[in-house]
């Protein structure tokens, strides 16, 4: 007799971080269940990517959420705010940028949580990262930490102890280079994905967001060029 599979949520954008998350889930032997949402953003495109990502990876389910979270605006990925473009890694850390989406991560995981308690999962996976991203304060252990405990509160599940809910976010601490690295040796297919915060309507990145080039300086440091063609030619992250 076979033995079944643990089932894992994963949050799947159709970027880098993501895709490369969902790799990992599936070489760690669970059961994918891949979740994504069309929230208003700026970068719609991401969803084709998605789509063509949990097609090629053979997930067990592929959902996409409807919600709309332009109906608050607050972010230059939901509202009429231009998007940061050209910026040096001192200015990506000096506050947090309006690419930034109010409660986003909260949303999206609590999306994850609600799924995860029908399938009866006790884990869910984000690609979320404290290193090489540009200080989205819902990208930190701590706000993980904070979540998973509320998580095990706040559902039937965690309370009659039928699950104790786990967030894995193995990217938390990896570079961006190192993120590539692990994927590529995973086999994930880098073209298929989008990072790009203000990308053409056909899904050409602008090469200058601080996506972008948070991005291109990954495969810099792998020696690797972007399998993504760019509109312009890709900046480079100035120190």
């Amino acid at each position: 007799m076979m033995k079944q599979m643990p089932k894992a949520v994963v949050l799947l954008s159709g970027g880098l971080d993501s895709t490369t998350v969902l790799a990992i889930a599936m070489a760690q032997g669970y059961e994918t269940h891949a979740l994504s949402f069309s929230y208003g953003q700026r970068h719609v495109w991401e969803l084709e990517c998605a789509r063509a990502i949990a097609s090629k990876a053979g997930v067990q389910d592929h959902r996409i959420a409807q919600i709309d979270l332009r109906v608050f605006g607050g972010s230059a990925l939901t509202a009429d705010i231009g998007v940061p473009k050209g910026r040096t890694a001192e200015e990506m850390a000096e506050k947090i940028p309006v690419t930034y989406v109010p409660a986003r991560n909260t949303i999206f995981l609590s999306f994850a949580l609600a799924w995860a308690e029908v399938l009866g999962s006790s884990d869910i996976f984000i690609g979320v990262n404290a290193l090489d991203y540009s200080g989205y304060p819902d990208c930190r252990p701590e706000f993980i930490d904070a979540y998973e405990r509320m998580a095990n509160l706040a559902t039937r599940a965690g309370v009659e102890g039928h699950q104790k809910l786990k967030i894995h976010t193995p990217l938390m601490t990896w570079s961006k280079a190192e993120i590539i690295r692990h994927g590529l040796e995973l086999g994930v297919d880098y073209s298929l994905t989008s990072s790009c915060y203000d990308p053409s309507p056909i899904g050409q990145p602008c090469g200058a967001c601080d996506s972008c080039l948070l991005r291109q300086k990954g495969f810099r440091e792998n020696g690797l060029a972007d399998p993504l063609k760019y509109r312009g030619a890709a900046a480079e992250v100035r120190s």
